[in-house]
């Protein structure tokens, strides 16, 4: 059997007295789209910080392809570079054309030569049909293309996994159909990744498993075409339910 290219365990973060979450844990497989979902301040995007390490969690650990990232004294950055993240408001710097910001990191991270940085960035911003507006600077984008470029930046880093940090709360909704385009067509080239949204309807379309988080902990898991039928799914079909009616 596979091994979980991505393993958490038993997961804690605490700010103040609010216990945001809980010992959560969970195995990631290559290949597989977990989406995580339930009512919002309740640790998902905390979830995805601290599996990332932007947030540093107080208890519990997380394995990259068996290897403890985690309180491990591994170099950060090399570890993130095998973590994308893609955020809900881009992160995109203002002063910077869309190839500039696909680059940076590849400059200054990699350490790539100037001519390899500019081929990957534009590389990558042609696989999420950016191409065309490379020289453009975040202004002169709208928010659908703005969050495509920021998956290209994420992509530069040749990732493992990809975490999706409701990448399109900010959106429009004729602008979330471009960005969601964009997520199935890496999901379909095998990227492994883990999605936090309230887009019921994506989430059942797109996740291999789909996981309701309740008060920082995973109350029920399953895949999308089990929770109709099921009775171990009763809480999550009445969130779902109450958030496409809203």
């Amino acid at each position: 059997m596979t091994e979980p290219i991505l393993r958490v365990e038993n997961l804690t973060k605490t700010y103040g007295d609010l216990e945001v979450l809980k010992g959560v844990s969970f195995d990631v497989y290559p290949g597989e789209k977990k989406v995580f979902i339930g009512p919002s301040g309740t640790g998902k995007s905390t979830l995805l910080r601290c599996i990332n390490l932007l947030t540093e969690p107080d208890g519990g650990s997380v394995y990259l392809n068996g290897e403890e990232v985690t309180n491990s004294g591994r170099k950060i950055n090399d570890y993130r570079q095998k973590m994308g993240m893609v955020f809900q408001n881009f992160n995109l710097f203002d002063h910077l054309t869309a190839v500039r910001n696909v680059e940076l990191a590849l400059l200054k991270v990699k350490k790539m030569g100037k001519k390899e940085a500019r081929e990957k960035a534009l590389f990558e911003l042609e696989r999420v049909g950016m191409l065309d507006w490379a020289d453009h600077y975040p202004a002169q984008l709208s928010g659908g293309q703005a969050q495509r470029v920021s998956i290209a930046r994420a992509l530069a880093m040749d990732p493992e996994v990809m975490l999706f940090d409701e990448p399109t709360s900010a959106l429009d909704p004729e602008l979330k159909r471009e960005v969601m385009e964009v997520m199935r067509k890496l999901a379909a080239q095998g990227m492994t990744c883990l999605v936090v949204t309230h887009e019921m309807k994506f989430a059942t379309s797109f996740a291999s498993e789909i996981l309701l988080m309740e008060k920082g902990e995973i109350i029920e898991r399953g895949k999308p075409e089990d929770i109709p039928t099921s009775p171990s799914f009763e809480r999550m079909r009445a969130f779902m339910g109450a958030y496409t009616e809203e």
